[in-house]
């Protein structure tokens, strides 16, 4: 039988002179052959909400199908806050970028950790690292601060241009004549040269020797060992959005095979016989061993979550930062920003920690105890009010005139504090995201310093964003693009 906390099944608002109050029926409620009267009750100013016509779905393949188109439709028939019944859980949509300080200046009524670390357990397989679940007393966002930010940015991003030189164009001078084109696929090149440097840049080398000086066939052991890595990779990260929607590995065979094995990789036992292992995993491994009761695997499940959240965005930025740079034939540290903008499809989560009243500039509502308050950038990041022409490439639209980098947006004649949020915003922003423009930058300088590049139609058109990872960061392109590539003449 349901409670009345469950009880949001059936909605509908009230004229006058109750309109200010959603009534919520539950006056049936199927219990195998037989229908029960509940009754209803009154919540005041709670936001329109949309059920959905699917049990515990809800909306979420409305939602799943074209998030941009759904949520502007919702806002149009809504207004600027509204809650979907999402695969059981109640998000409400806040879409007026005027209003996302709100949710930053409720931070006491509002968790940003609890949504990202049940999503990580459901993901990865590990047991909760919420330091109040009592596994670990880690503070994974203060680990992440110290060794991707600062100085320990500094030498992660000496050793990522040291293995980028190596993979791409050390490991190629073997394999190439220095004057024939060899032709690739742009986004497959992307990932082995991205996934390979990334890797070696976090997790080190094998054999305790230097990856440069050993024999070439060992070098070239190790190098498949990695590249097998990435395909386990793309195997476990195809279903990632079905394990973030709540379903059980144990559904995709090969997936889950292909996680173990990423995660096998990673064990301690294995790590431990590695060297030039960054201080992110080393500072890990040294936490994990001292300040979590979590067992070989599940720390070696805690790696595999650092491992994807360092290559499952950069990898797709890398590209449509490239793709871009080859049709307009520029070079500009601008391009990196507006490639994201027109690819990025994050979602800003945060569960309500206890009942509680938001506070708009012109309104408030009230939020149940566990509801998520979500933002979706996308929304901001294609408004035609804030970026002119929104779905054009412009490489320029984050420069002044002078060069200088361009911070200051407008909508509506209003000054927007918040107009640009693919890495999130508040406590929970991305800690990681200056290493990942840097390995995106460090990409782009050693590629185009030792090789010409072109596409091999300069009239391709721009392939299509990947709506099923919607919500999660960089969406990936629909189909790979042709390109080719040859050392220059020096």
């Amino acid at each position: 039988m349901m409670t009345l906390d469950e009880g949001r099944t059936s909605e509908c608002i009230l004229k006058e002179p109750t309109s200010q109050f959603k009534v919520s029926w539950l006056s049936i409620t199927t219990w195998k052959w037989g229908a029960f009267f509940i009754g209803f009750y009154l919540y005041p100013n709670e936001p329109p909400l949309e059920n959905g016509i699917l049990p515990y779905l809800g909306c979420a393949l409305q939602f799943g199908a074209n998030p941009l188109k759904f949520l502007r439709a919702r806002e149009k028939k809504y207004g600027p806050i509204f809650t979907c019944r999402l695969a059981g859980k109640y998000v409400h949509f806040l879409t007026d970028s005027f209003s996302y300080h709100a949710i930053m200046q409720h931070g006491r009524h509002l968790d940003w950790k609890k949504f990202h670390f049940a999503t990580s357990a459901k993901a990865f397989g590990h047991g909760s690292i919420d330091p109040s679940d009592g596994n670990t007393t880690e503070n994974m966002q203060q680990t992440f601060t110290r060794t991707l930010q600062g100085n320990a940015l500094t030498f992660l991003s000496e050793a990522m241009m040291e293995n980028l030189h190596y993979v791409m164009v050390e490991s190629s001078e073997a394999k190439m004549s220095s004057s024939d084109w060899v032709t690739d696929k742009l986004y497959e090149f992307c990932c082995r040269v991205m996934f390979e440097s990334g890797f070696l840049t976090l997790f080190g080398t094998e054999f305790n020797s230097c990856y440069r000086n050993v024999l070439s066939s060992t070098r070239e052991n190790q190098r498949a060992c990695i590249l097998n890595a990435l395909e386990n990779f793309k195997a476990f990260d195809q279903i990632f959005p079905a394990l973030v929607a709540g379903l059980p590995i144990h559904l995709f065979k090969s997936a889950h095979s292909a996680r173990e094995k990423l995660a096998e990789a990673l064990l301690h036992e294995n790590l431990k016989k590695r060297e030039n292992v960054s201080e992110l995993i080393s500072l890990r491994i040294f936490l994990n061993d001292t300040l979590s009761t979590f067992d070989d695997k599940e720390k070696a499940k805690t790696h595999l979550a650092v491992l994807w959240a360092s290559q499952a965005n950069t990898i797709p930025a890398t590209f449509w930062t490239l793709f871009h740079l080859l049709r307009v034939d520029i070079s500009s540290n601008s391009i990196i920003k507006e490639a994201i903008r027109l690819s990025s499809a994050s979602m800003t989560v945060r569960v309500a920690k206890e009942d509680f009243i938001l506070q708009l500039s012109s309104s408030s509502y009230n939020i149940r105890k566990d509801d998520i308050v979500a933002l979706y950038p996308q929304l901001l990041h294609f408004d035609p009010e804030i970026y002119s022409d929104p779905l054009t490439f412009r490489y320029d639209r984050y420069l002044k005139e002078d060069g200088e980098e361009k911070t200051t947006f407008y909508r509506n004649g209003r000054r927007l504090k918040y107009y640009y949020m693919p890495f999130g915003t508040g406590l929970a922003k991305c800690p990681g995201r200056l290493f990942a423009v840097h390995e995106i930058k460090q990409f782009l300088i050693v590629l185009l310093s030792y090789f010409e590049v072109e596409l091999t139609d300069k009239n391709v058109k721009c392939p299509s964003l990947d709506q099923s990872r919607a919500g999660l960061g960089i969406l990936q392109p629909k189909n790979d693009i042709n390109f080719k590539y040859r050392f220059k003449v020096l």
